[in-house]
């Protein structure tokens, strides 16, 4: 059982670019199409109402639209993201979706005013 809850621990923890590679190999190599359970831990476990009243240390960096230059939003998300020209594009034309995630807020900020510099709409949750 504890080595179920240990890959529980990783899957929630993975990265964009980790599971963007996860779903590429569950579906060149299985066959399984996994965009429901890829979106699911992209966005972690669900959180308790414990720590609701501190203060947010950690963001997630959303695109919601790529605005009028779209090539300018992916090379960028490229270079911010380490990821190939393809899954960059992929990112970006599936917005909304994830840059970054779990960054503190003075990150997220910069990357919100490059991603916004680039004419990218972009939020902070």
């Amino acid at each position: 059982m504890a080595d179920l809850k240990d890959f529980a621990e990783q899957l929630v923890n993975l990265t964009v670019k980790e599971v963007n590679e996860l779903a590429t190999i569950l579906k060149d190599e299985y066959g399984i199409e996994p965009a429901a359970a890829a979106v699911a831990v992209a966005a972690g476990p669900a959180g308790g109402g414990d720590d609701a009243g501190e203060a947010q240390t950690e963001f997630d960096v959303i695109l919601k639209a790529a605005g009028g230059s779209k090539l300018a939003v992916v090379k960028l998300v490229k270079e911010l993201t380490g990821l190939g020209l393809k899954e960059a594009k992929g990112l970006v034309d599936e917005a909304p979706s994830a840059i970054k995630e779990a960054v503190t807020k003075d990150e997220a900020e910069a990357l919100k005013a490059s991603l916004e510099e680039a004419g990218a709409e972009v939020e902070l949750k």
